[in-house]
């Protein structure tokens, strides 16, 4: 998980967080863990999130998973999409928290449905495994498409394959092609072999008398 390096525009608030920013740029991890706390008690969204990252990443300031997860809570709560993710990564680790697949679903949807492509991805695997969630292809097939369109590579692979053997979409070939070839073309090789393969039955299809 990693740092969000934004503003909150808040004068006094804003100045703490930018502050933490530039110190964290120029290497002084030290003293933008105490800009982002000060900006985080402050009630800055990004500054708890970027407090979290922080703490669970033991960087200029002692781990705590614990406190970790109830900074995240607090941004995750004010609708922070990075903030959910994470928090759903911690409750799917049991860091910090008790471990709940149940709970990591419900905070990975509500990033998912704003466009966190990695929640996207999460919450895709939660339905297509079955863990956390109920095991639901249809679903997992949308939001894995979802997170393929925001062009996650795996994503888009694993949507290939759903539309080649018809699970939880209709059987495509030529859509199972498109999603291999979007893929490839970000260097996914062995995407590129098998959108070659398909892109071959296709034209063989094509090419048989009626």
């Amino acid at each position: 998980m990693r740092l969000l390096l934004m503003l909150s525009f808040c004068s006094a608030i804003a100045a703490a967080s930018g502050a933490g920013m530039e110190a964290y740029r120029r290497g002084d991890v030290a003293e933008a863990a105490r800009q982002f706390q000060a900006a985080a008690r402050a009630g800055d969204v990004h500054a708890q999130y970027n407090t979290a990252m922080l703490l669970l990443n033991g960087e200029g300031i002692a781990r705590d998973d614990a406190v970790a997860a109830r900074w995240l809570r607090f941004a995750a709560e004010s609708g922070s999409a990075p903030a959910q993710f994470a928090l759903g990564r911690l409750y799917e680790l049991g860091r910090g928290v008790p471990r709940s697949l149940s709970e990591a679903t419900r905070w990975f949807e509500l990033a998912a449905r704003q466009g966190h492509i990695e929640a996207q991805v999460n919450l895709a695997t939660q339905y297509f495994l079955g863990r956390g969630a109920p095991l639901d292809m249809r679903r997992a097939a949308r939001w894995y498409e979802r997170a393929a369109k925001g062009g996650d590579i795996g994503a888009q692979y694993i949507v290939a394959t759903l539309y080649e053997r018809g699970d939880g979409v209709p059987r495509d070939l030529a859509q199972a092609w498109h999603w291999y070839r979007a893929a490839a073309l970000q260097g996914d090789p062995a995407a590129a072999i098998r959108a070659r393969a398909l892109g071959q039955r296709i034209v063989d299809r094509a090419q048989l008398p009626d």
